[in-house]
């Protein structure tokens, strides 16, 4: 019933240079938003009202928080497009409010654990692919990569002299990375064989640009083989290089690796410096009290 409107909210997202990403949640969103009208039987959008929007927001097809909260976001985007346009006369998505999610404690590799993941992948290195394997995880627990800019990512955006990394993040925002001096020499003798001198830098088997579940395959192998209790993803390693970097350069610096616009975000990932937490603790003149 609401396939016109909702057609023409997606083309205007798309001249509005919306992500692919974001499109396809709104369109899985509002796919399911008509679905839902069709239950309640309404035939146009006018007769839309703002129980609607609660019912379908929280309680159809019984969502997680999360879906909740993507629903939300897809109705207020919506709704802001119809009223822009004067399709509604009013905004009734003003008022829905985003559900509290509660914060969980996010994981990350310790250094011990890190260090035998290289050390798995280092002994495996004798391959392209073995080769390629190990520059992904030194790229996505050094330098923190999402998994959109790991696979992304083209030989030409790898400048090995000068040891920078051009990469393409969230938003379409552009900017480089400096890459360690043992990862440029890794990278240059994966590229040696290579007859290509475009494209894309990490290529599976068939010679196409590397998957997000090509990712997943490594990963299961790895947790598989080495026995580690956690569950290997490429946010996991960005933790991991957050909360290592913060160690030893502190927040701002991570933050600027992270590309991050505000500290808070960063804190998300930098976990508490235990050393730094010892130091201080020693220095607490409350510490220096002796039990009578």
């Amino acid at each position: 019933m609401l396939h016109r409107q909702i057609n023409q909210f997606l083309d205007y997202c798309r001249l509005a240079d919306f992500s692919i990403r974001s499109i396809q949640t709104l369109t899985a969103r509002l796919n399911d938003f008509d679905r839902f009208s069709k239950t309640q039987r309404i035939r146009s959008i006018k007769k839309v009202r703002y129980r609607h929007l609660i019912d379908f927001a929280a309680d159809y097809n019984r969502p997680s928080i999360h879906v909740t909260k993507s629903r939300v976001w897809t109705l207020r985007h919506f709704y802001h497009f119809l009223t822009l346009h004067r399709i509604v006369v009013e905004n009734i998505a003003t008022g829905l409010q985003y559900p509290k999610i509660e914060k969980t404690i996010p994981q990350y590799l310790t250094e011990a654990e890190y260090t035998l993941l290289l050390g798995h992948f280092t002994d495996r290195a004798d391959t392209p692919m073995g080769l390629r394997n190990l520059i992904i995880i030194m790229l996505l627990g050094t330098l923190g990569l999402r998994t959109s800019t790991l696979t992304a990512l083209n030989i030409e955006d790898v400048d090995l002299t000068c040891g920078l990394l051009w990469i393409t993040e969230k938003g379409r925002r552009q900017r480089n990375l400096v890459v360690p001096h043992c990862l440029c020499k890794i990278i240059g003798n994966y590229l040696q064989p290579l007859s290509h001198k475009k494209g894309p830098l990490l290529i599976s088997k068939r010679k196409k640009r590397i998957s997000p579940r090509t990712l997943q395959g490594i990963f299961r192998t790895a947790t598989d083989q080495l026995g580690i209790d956690k569950k290997l993803h490429a946010r996991l390693f960005r933790h991991t290089a957050a909360t290592q970097l913060n160690t030893i350069a502190g927040i701002e610096i991570t933050q600027q690796l992270l590309g991050h616009n505000r500290r808070a975000n960063t804190l998300k990932y930098a976990h508490l410096n235990p050393d730094q937490y010892a130091a201080y603790m020693k220095k607490h003149p409350f510490m220096k009290k002796e039990i009578p």
